[in-house]
């Protein structure tokens, strides 16, 4: 951390360092603490509920409508960056570019895929009822249909590609742990998402599906609770991230059946609620790149940054900070979203305090912060 200037010319910084005076617009910080914006690399822009099919067949007018409010809201809490792994599309991408309304640079992949009985497949085991695609999960079973889905997400401008390799809290008929979708699916999709200069992202809880993920090609891992040092391991040999997503499960915990978290939700909860945390500090011994993540569902969204709160019991607050910034840009490609250099782009964060010495000054919406994106100022 360096005392120093900026100049900020057409969203991007300029100077860095003792910057001369000039007749150009000033904000004088008096010793704030100035820190990348924030990145949140599992976010879900079009996650009206807890889940089900009413999640994935509302009106895709109010399910847009309500992305730009959660995502308005995200950029002032200091993310100014977000990547969508389950949703999102080019017209509300188109309307992000366009500064149609407030948001964080929206990266999305648009609908997951996930296998028949899935994470993704939202019908319970005795309702007799088709259901192929919706807002957020598509059911794609095959190689070569899955070549042909991961294609189109590509002619419709996704930055990545979400798989849905495990079990999940909210899916109403798959066990947590067991992996899901073959080695050769895994490796279809990862095959065409490198030929496409992207990545794929996995839901994977448990140790063996974490591994058969990786083992195939899967670059970023979502939640990973369950993870042991073998897998850990794995995903360090294979250049993985983690993703870790705290907040979703402590906010399930306390504010699930409330908000329509099923019977079935709470105990899966339950069971990977507590392992979160030593999953977090298996991988950073393992020397695996850990990001940040919230996932957060519903009416639960603005617990988004009490996953920062909760990631600081596994990590220091320099790397808690790094989490943030720099290893989710990298995760992401877009390594200049996470510095404060000359020809950066303005995306800041200004906090009352530096957040190595006080690291509650990062979720702490009781003191002062001032988002900046793109060179403006948001106004909360």
């Amino acid at each position: 951390m360096v005392e120093a200037d900026l100049r900020i010319n057409d969203g991007v910084i300029t100077e860095l360092g003792d910057v001369q005076a000039s007749d150009l617009p000033s904000v004088e910080l008096d010793g704030a603490t100035v820190v990348p914006g924030l990145i949140d690399a599992h976010f879900h822009a079009y996650a009206t509920c807890m889940g089900g099919l009413e999640l994935e067949r509302r009106s895709l007018s109010y399910v847009a409508v309500n992305a730009t409010r959660r995502l308005g809201a995200a950029l002032a809490r200091g993310f100014t960056t977000v990547r969508d792994v389950a949703g999102g599309d080019a017209g509300l991408a188109r309307a992000v570019e366009e500064d149609l309304f407030a948001s964080p640079r929206y990266l999305y992949s648009g609908p997951a895929l996930t296998q028949t009985g899935g994470h993704g497949d939202p019908r319970p085991g005795d309702l007799d009822v088709c259901f192929g695609h919706g807002h957020m999960n598509e059911v794609v079973d095959g190689v070569d249909n899955l070549r042909r889905a991961v294609r189109e997400r590509f002619r419709q401008g996704a930055h990545v590609i979400k798989i849905m390799a495990s079990g999940g809290v909210i899916s109403p008929t798959d066990p947590l742990r067991i992996p899901q979708y073959s080695a050769e699916e895994i490796r279809a999709v990862c095959e065409e998402a490198e030929r496409r200069g992207s990545y794929v992202a996995a839901h994977a809880y448990s140790s063996e599906a974490v591994i058969h993920a990786v083992s195939n090609g899967v670059r970023s891992i979502e939640h990973g609770n369950l993870i042991d040092v073998a897998a850990a391991q794995i995903m360090n040999q294979h250049g993985a991230f983690l993703v870790p997503t705290l907040a979703a499960y402590d906010t399930m915990s306390r504010r699930g059946e409330a908000a329509g978290l099923s019977e079935v939700g709470r105990a899966k909860n339950a069971e990977v609620l507590d392992a979160g945390i030593g999953a977090v500090r298996l991988a950073i011994a393992a020397g695996v790149p850990v990001g940040f993540g919230s996932d957060l569902m519903g009416e639960l969204e603005d617990d988004q940054l009490s996953g920062v709160r909760l990631q600081a019991e596994a990590q220091d607050s320099a790397s808690l900070l790094r989490s943030l910034t720099t290893v989710n840009a990298d995760l992401i490609g877009r390594p200049e979203l996470g510095t404060l250099q000359s020809g950066s782009p303005a995306d800041l964060l200004v906090l009352s305090a530096d957040p190595r010495d006080d690291v509650s000054v990062l979720w702490d919406l009781r003191r002062p912060r001032t988002v900046i994106r793109a060179g403006h100022l948001v106004q909360a």
